[in-house]
């Protein structure tokens, strides 16, 4: 395994991270000592930072983590979400903000987080992210219950934006940098790495598009970004995971990347991309077919907050 510093956290992180939405069944349906196997497995092997937020499963993931990290937790890098709890429930107040940790702590069996971050930010108010949201975090850091404050989302103008104003210590930004799609260095890596401001990227499978099975039928892409994606399957064959795992992970400034795990299998599989580079005339191919669709990304949360075009 690899590990990287997290910004100015402190915090070393691996560089293939643990993502536990599928914990909550969030993908189909998990054993739940599957799961623990699965948390085992990774720790062995050195995957030591797991992300989970109280959303995935609507808090399934935290408990099967929390139950899966006992005797464990000191192995751990540990990191979860407040603001988001159902597709459409959102609550960035102060006090659902430090009820929501109280919350996650008894779930994760722990008595801190080292590292909570506010879940989707653009689907809330953005005034209210930095100057109520983020300083309630900073409190409850102050009071020894979590270590790093960070913010996560998919627009990345709105989160380099807060997280300037607010001085946060870490972002999570997905779908933005993979074979698809890598408009992350334009806009938000520049603005983290000038001031130190950790950076952890997720769905370097761009949300199941660069797999086997394809696009499931919920996936917000346009077609022709779907399209796009097949022929990248096609191309790169029986590997295309493991390669676009590798890509990810031979970012210079990322300290982490999460990948959704829900056993052991996966575990092992995942760990077979430390060991590949994506090969250069393969990536020149991936990029002719990416070339029409380049930097299509789609909008979410409030249209206020959505990416600008230019």
């Amino acid at each position: 395994m690899r590990y990287k510093s997290l910004g100015r956290t402190g915090l070393h992180v691996s560089v293939i991270g643990f993502g536990g939405s599928p914990l909550g069944n969030e993908f189909g349906a998990v054993d739940s000592n599957e799961a623990k196997r699965a948390v085992a497995a990774a720790i062995e092997r050195g995957i030591n930072f797991f992300d989970v937020a109280p959303y995935y499963g609507r808090t399934l993931a935290e408990e099967r983590l929390g139950a899966a990290l006992e005797g464990k937790r000191d192995k751990v890098v540990l990191a979860t979400k407040a603001g988001r709890y159902d597709m459409a429930a959102f609550d960035f107040s102060a006090k659902r903000v430090r009820s929501s940790v109280e919350e996650s702590l008894r779930r994760l069996r722990t008595d801190y987080i080292d590292v909570l971050t506010a879940h989707d930010i653009e689907f809330g108010d953005r005034e209210q992210i930095i100057h109520e949201t983020i300083p309630e975090m900073r409190a409850l850091a102050q009071e020894g219950k979590i270590r790093a404050v960070g913010i996560s989302g998919l627009q990345l103008k709105m989160l380099a934006d807060v997280a300037v104003r607010a001085q946060v210590d870490t972002v999570l930004s997905y779908c933005r940098y993979n074979l698809m799609l890598r408009d992350l260095d334009k806009w938000l890596r520049p603005v983290l790495q000038e001031r130190q401001i950790g950076l952890i990227n997720a769905s370097p499978l761009h949300m199941r598009l660069l797999t086997k099975a394809g696009a499931p039928a919920w996936h917000p892409a346009p077609q022709a970004v779907k399209q796009a994606a097949s022929e990248v399957v096609r191309l790169c064959g029986e590997n295309i995971a493991t390669f676009s795992l590798a890509f990810c992970l031979d970012h210079p400034y990322i300290s982490s990347t999460l990948v959704g795990i829900s056993n052991a299998a996966e575990v092992m599989s995942n760990l077979c991309a430390l060991e590949e580079r994506f090969p250069a005339a393969l990536l020149e191919q991936v990029d002719q077919i990416v070339a029409p669709v380049k930097d299509m990304a789609w909008g979410t949360g409030r249209p206020e907050n959505h990416d600008s075009p230019n």
